[in-house]
């Protein structure tokens, strides 16, 4: 199909040039832009769309500087020794390519059956690409293996969302609700740097008087522009919605008549958050209680207020069960369906919604229907002209499809599509060393990625401009990418790739390489799914400016659909129509910090680049304003290992080695460290991230948090050296996945938790046998949890009666925890927040210690609460 054209101009008798309306390539607001192109090298403006309205940010105005790139593929590259990839990669034909790839799928269905050959695509990929890599799987290759990386990025919110909901769109409603709420909680977002232009919403509100609480470890950009910001632990998010959901209950903020009329399962999750209690919250999070009360009594009080996650409360081992706490928070308070109200999650990737909904996810058929359910496995064949017994069940997960490469009923070849593994995937060296055991790896990009090089096969892809296909943005509006220009001599896109080679493997009668041809077999696959295109066309789209779904078709002779601009106005999309409480209980990270690694590491994006930064770091303009990566530290920590202003630092996990800049800022927790993963290479943070605690219904790993080491390891350089290779840890080997199962609470609790308050307390005589000889008082000072519950220390008072300093010491299992320093005749109290928690089986002591031959009494008193 051609593409939509805004009017071109001739100038003289030079190039005719023309002007096209499309959309930016990078993040999921897909600004608008306009294209002129004619002779390369391509100009772009900001357009007014309804998204970014004229803004564009430093990668959007950057974007046409790769097109013509001179790293570039544009033929297909193959090994100069077929099977030997220590051989160079060859410039080829694209003749050679394909009949390497399509002889060795043959070869490995052939002696290992078809689930070992497998593919793994990208939330790049255009809506109608991603439906048809989902159908060239299953149809052409007859293989359950196929995953994306959009699983890394949306799957806990997505998860979250259809328990809750019934439904995920990750936004249901427009950005322009933003700007109008009242209050905007923000948690582990910051699009500051992530989205500028969606940053003009948040600056709008602001002018209108609207309060704005940013909820990160970090204080990000975002962050010092709200009104209040809440600086967690990393991995304690859903702590802090549980304890903001108490103090609702606490102080009669939940809007019962909502819960009563539109969920289920309130009780459930009532009954467990009465043990997130304010001073219990601050301490496992590190926000402070007026911060909390603040937070809830703001959302409470808002006319119109607004939930935000992303990545930074979703990327996690409970990632699902985060979101789920700050979905049960707007639910407790009338949020969700309200006008200009509700929660939503922030997607990252350009296309990381549609790219879920038409078939890349291992579980999924084209309009977010389940593959297991019989009716949309016969509605789909009958689009597909296929039987319904032939298409195969739900696959594996992204990592454990990636980590079983090569092995024993894992995949054997494989196609990658739109993503750089490599750089991308959590505990990255071991990706990297399981990419190495597979038979045949074929990669398709615009350049020759970290994953690209490791191919037997390297396909040359067209680019953003270059191709015609449709993208669902952020609020889910479905849009155009339009055609720009041609792509160079011998470069194909990727539903052109799929096409041909479903071609060669005897499926091609099946497939087309037209845009519009598929996106109008998209819409019937998808009519009565969740996520029903239907009712939208490549016509509607250019003269609405976008639809959003869902959008079904309208019955013979009706009016056509308006599409959902908001959802859940009246009911969710729930058997019922009611939303779904569900309780939800915070666990620990999988990794805590100890003696050798003693921080905790926490990773994500930066301003002038974009995911693996295949593209953004090959940009000379983002270059310059981002050349190296930065880890961000606490001076207090930095100071601690001599580490100054851009010194190079090395960061350690049980996983790997990589170095970074190190970039020292009070906006950090002094116990956390950041480091960006668009690098590869010597600066890999992903080669420290973990990988071995999936969350249970999401399979998301645990990318935004794991113990660290930090050292200094020389001053300021131009080119950052590589960690010394035999320091690196080798690559975990493969285990065999197991079915994952949901996560019990973190302790046993009856359906209503019952607290009861345990003291140790009395009035008892000392006798001092020197300060550094602490020694049992009393036998009465000593209490041991009770198996099955759990404790906490609240407070300590005391008194001295002696003219001598004396002190009292609390003890765990024999081990010190706190002193208590009592002045001569004097007095304390001392709140203990900080204390953890104390399991069943736990034993509890007060000693004291005072000066040798010093006698008198000593009065105490330890509150503890029992759950």
């Amino acid at each position: 199909m051609t593409a939509t054209a805004l009017p071109g101009a001739l100038a003289g008798v030079g190039p005719r040039t023309r002007t096209t309306a499309t959309h930016c390539p990078y993040c999921s607001l897909q600004c608008g832009i306009t294209m002129t192109a004619g002779d390369r090298p391509a100009t772009l403006q900001p357009a007014d769309f309804p998204t970014n309205r004229g803004g564009l940010c430093s990668k959007g105005w950057s974007a046409t500087e790769l097109l013509d790139h001179p790293e570039r593929l544009t033929r297909p590259l193959v090994r100069a020794v077929p099977g030997d990839r220590t051989s160079p990669l060859v410039e080829s034909t694209w003749d050679d390519a394909l009949d390497r790839l399509v002889a060795a799928i043959e070869r490995t269905q052939a002696r290992y059956g078809r689930d070992a050959v497998g593919c793994f695509g990208g939330g790049g990929l255009t809506n109608e690409q991603a439906y048809q890599f989902g159908k060239f799987a299953r149809v052409a290759l007859r293989t359950s293996r196929i995953d994306y990386n959009g699983r890394f990025c949306m799957s806990s919110a997505a998860s979250a969302a259809n328990r809750a909901f019934g439904l995920d769109r990750g936004m249901p409603f427009p950005l322009s609700d933003i700007a109008a709420a009242d209050v905007v909680v923000l948690v582990g977002a910051n699009p500051a740097d992530t989205m500028p232009p969606a940053m003009q919403y948040l600056d709008a509100g602001r002018v209108r008087g609207a309060q704005h609480v940013v909820v990160d470890p970090r204080r990000t950009a975002t962050a010092r522009s709200a009104a209040l910001h809440l600086q967690p632990l990393p991995g304690t998010d859903l702590a802090l919605a549980n304890g903001l959901l108490h103090i609702a209950l606490a102080e009669g903020l939940v809007d019962e008549e909502y819960v009563a009329a539109r969920t289920t399962g309130f009780d459930e999750v009532e009954a467990g958050v009465a043990a997130y209690w304010p001073d219990r919250v601050e301490r496992l999070t590190g926000v402070p209680v007026a911060d909390q009360r603040r937070t809830v009594f703001a959302l409470a009080r808002a006319e119109r207020a607004i939930v935000l996650t992303a990545r930074g409360a979703e990327q996690h081992r409970s990632g699902t069960d985060t979101a789920q706490a700050w979905i049960n928070l707007a639910l407790a308070l009338g949020l969700p369906g309200r006008e200009g109200s509700g929660w939503a999650t922030v997607t990252g990737q350009g296309n990381g919604q549609g790219g879920r909904e038409h078939g890349q996810k291992a579980d999924q058929l084209p309009g977010y229907r389940s593959i297991t359910d019989p009716a949309a496995r016969a509605h789909v064949a009958a689009v597909w002209r296929v039987e319904p017994d032939s298409i195969p069940g739900p696959g594996r997960s992204a990592f454990e499809l990636l980590d079983g490469l090569g092995t024993d009923g894992g995949v054997r070849t494989l196609l990658v599509l739109a993503s750089n593994v490599a750089v991308s995937a959590p505990d990255a060296r071991r990706v990297v060393s399981r990419l190495g055991d597979l038979d045949f790896l074929a990669v398709s990009d615009f350049f020759l990625s970290e994953t690209a090089e490791l191919a037997d096969v390297v396909l040359p892809s067209a680019m953003w401009a270059e191709e015609d296909g449709t993208m669902t943005n952020v609020e889910g509006r479905v849009i155009r990418r339009r055609r720009a220009l041609d792509p160079p001599a011998g470069v194909r896109d990727d539903l052109h790739l799929l096409a041909e080679l479903a071609a060669r493997l005897g499926a091609g009668h099946l497939f087309s390489d037209d845009p519009e041809t598929v996106f109008e077999e998209l819409r019937r696959a998808s009519a009565g799914g969740s996520a029903d295109y239907s009712g939208i066309s490549y016509r509607r789209i250019d003269e609405e400016q976008g639809v959003f779904w869902p959008c079904p078709a309208p019955a013979d002779g009706g009016r056509p659909h308006p599409g959902t601009p908001r959802l859940f106005g009246e009911r969710f999309a729930t058997p019922d129509g009611r939303a779904r409480f569900l309780r939800v209980e915070h666990v620990e990270a999988h990794e805590q910090p100890d003696a050798e690694y003693p921080y905790v590491l926490t990773t994500g994006r930066v301003l002038a680049q974009y995911q693996s930064g295949t593209q953004t770091r090959r940009a000379r303009s983002l270059q310059l304003l981002a050349p190296l990566p930065r880890a961000e530290l606490h001076p207090d920590l930095a100071r601690r290992h001599g580490i100054g202003p851009d010194d190079v630092v090395e960061l350690a996990t049980r996983r790997g080695r990589a170095r970074f800049s190190a970039h020292l800022t009070e906006d950090i927790r002094p116990d956390v460290v950041f480091a960006p993963f668009h690098w590869g290479g010597a600066s890999a943070a992903n080669a420290l991230t973990d990988a071995d605690a999936l969350d249970p219904t999401s399979r998301m790993p645990a990318f935004k948090v794991c113990a660290v080491a930090v050292t200094r390891v020389a001053g300021p350089v131009e080119r950052l050296p590589a960690p010394d290779a035999a320091t690196q840890p080798a690559p975990r080997p493969h285990e065999p996945a197991t079915a994952p199962t949901p996560r019990p609470p973190s302790r046993r609790r009856t359906p209503r938790v019952k607290s009861t308050p345990r003291f140790l307390q009395g009035v008892y005589a000392i006798t001092g046998e020197g300060l550094d000889k602490p020694g049992p008082v009393d036998p009465a000072l000593r209490y041991t949890v009770p198996n099955g519950a759990s404790a906490q220390a609240l407070y300590f008072r005391g008194g001295n009666s002696t003219d001598s300093l004396v002190y009292a010491l609390l003890l765990r299992d024999g081990v010190p925890m706190r002193w208590f320093p009592i002045g001569a005749k004097g007095d304390v109290h001392v709140p203990l927040r900080v204390v953890e928690d104390l399991p069943g089986g736990t034993l509890v002591e007060l000693h004291a210690a005072a000066p040798a031959g010093v006698t008198g009494e000593l009065v105490v008193d330890l509150g503890l609460v029992e759950v």
